[in-house]
């Protein structure tokens, strides 16, 4: 459940540093000449900590090794990108061989930067087709620009927790599936407790646990950038959607201070006082892990899981949602380039370790076999994340040569127009591209 330790803004340090990986000109070369049948121990960087989360990941190389006797593999977890990046570019013995990353909206700079080597010369020589393998939508935030320089390992569909009996003492059948309904019901499910609240249907505010504005957006299928990769958000007539809906969704509840106020009332995302968990909220946007936390505090009420609406005008697009997930790569500068495939192909493409690796974590499978795996956890909230990382209409953030930076400056925008200090919304958005541009041309340089 990798997504937990994610923050919804990028730390500066880490930002600063995917900088400084984007800019270096010289990576450290490796060497693509070795014999993956010789004696080998490969060194592998993972962000894994909790023991769960430990135990699978080395039940998963613990297999690899059993296939691959020649090949030993001595794992280093808890390690952030800042770390990784640092020792990719220092290069030497002590740099590791394989990598992988809870943040895909980085993807692009390891790609543009040489760091992480193009996976493509490896697939061929081994008969893997990726587009055969791997979802589209997971292909996509893998590459930048041609270069597969990684690959999904595990995945993580958002989606809407809804608290059944809530719904049924408001007289609502089930979940809603556009955009009005999303309003109606969120002002039918909030329950006032003088000037505060007893429950709040949604929580639209974007500083509350994982409602970063682009996960609501994603509903609506924005273009963030146009073909030469300038940002196009002022362009994009479903951002004046999206953020009137917000407003429509604030203003349905009791208007943005108010709810500022409760939200400041809910306890830590992961304990038992989370909002959703202790019935402060009816419904909540969250990834498919939430369901096992669920389970394990042994909430109090009935809940199920459903898509997260869409606009009206796209009613054929229900089940859609944001993805994003966990990504594997080889180092540049790994002198072991044919052994570290041989992991990285393994962890990613293998069925029956895809599966298993799944079931352990709680996380969606990253291949279309491993989807459709009779093996896979049975349980019927987590299939409906199965469902949203298969529609066609889900959402996941295009690469940029500035890491995730654009996603904290549209963070950044959104606060501001929620708390309604952005008087012109197109000028702002202007202002927004511009910023994301100049950002983009410096981390080119």
């Amino acid at each position: 459940m990798p997504r937990w330790r994610i923050p919804l803004r990028a730390p500066v340090g880490l930002a600063a540093a995917g900088l400084l990986l984007a800019g270096c000109a010289n990576p450290s070369t490796g060497s693509a000449a070795d014999d993956p049948t010789k004696p080998v121990t490969l060194k592998f960087w993972h962000g894994w900590s909790a023991p769960g989360e430990v135990k699978a990941i080395n039940d998963s190389i613990a297999r690899f090794e059993k296939l691959h006797p020649n090949i030993k593999v001595k794992a280093t977890g808890n390690v952030p990108d800042a770390t990784t990046n640092q020792a990719l570019r220092a290069g030497g013995g002590e740099a590791p061989d394989v990598v992988s990353s809870f943040t895909t909206n980085n993807v692009g700079q390891y790609c543009d930067s040489g760091m992480w080597v193009d996976l493509d010369p490896f697939m061929k020589k081994t008969g893997l087709d990726k587009s055969k393998v791997f979802p589209k939508s997971l292909l996509d935030y893998t590459s930048y620009r041609g270069n597969q320089c990684a690959l999904p390992l595990l995945a993580d569909a958002f989606g809407m927790y809804y608290n059944k009996d809530a719904f049924k003492e408001a007289g609502i059948e089930r979940p809603p599936r556009t955009m009005s309904e999303f309003i109606a019901d969120s002002k039918k499910l909030t329950v006032k407790d003088g000037s505060s609240y007893k429950r709040v249907g949604f929580m639209p505010d974007f500083r509350l646990y994982q409602n970063s504005p682009d996960r609501l957006f994603a509903q609506w299928g924005p273009k963030y950038f146009d073909a030469k990769g300038n940002s196009r958000l002022a362009e994009e007539p479903s951002s004046y959607e999206f953020f009137k809906t917000a407003r429509k969704l604030r203003d349905a509840q009791g208007g943005y201070k108010a709810l500022e106020r409760f939200r400041t009332s809910f306890g830590d995302e992961m304990s038992n006082q989370n909002a959703f968990l202790s019935g402060k909220l009816a419904m909540h946007l969250d990834g498919e892990w939430r369901g096992l936390m669920l389970n394990d505090a042994k909430a109090k009420f009935d809940w199920g899981v459903a898509p997260l609406p869409v606009p009206d005008d796209q009613a054929e697009t229900y089940g859609r949602g944001y993805l994003t997930g966990t990504v594997a790569g080889i180092a540049h500068s790994s002198k072991h380039q044919n052994a570290a495939w041989e992991l990285v192909k393994f962890l990613t493409a293998d069925t029956d370790q895809v599966v298993r690796f799944a079931n352990a974590i709680h996380n969606v499978p990253s291949t279309f076999a491993a989807l459709k795996s009779p093996k896979l956890d049975a349980d019927p909230t987590f299939r409906t994340f199965l469902g949203i990382a298969q529609n066609k209409h889900s959402q996941v953030m295009p690469p940029s040569t500035n890491g995730g930076m654009y996603i904290a400056q549209l963070q950044d925008f959104s606060y501001g127009e929620e708390a309604g200090d952005v008087h012109d919304l197109r000028g702002g958005l202007r202002r927004l591209d511009k910023l994301i541009d100049a950002d983009t041309l410096q981390s080119q340089n």
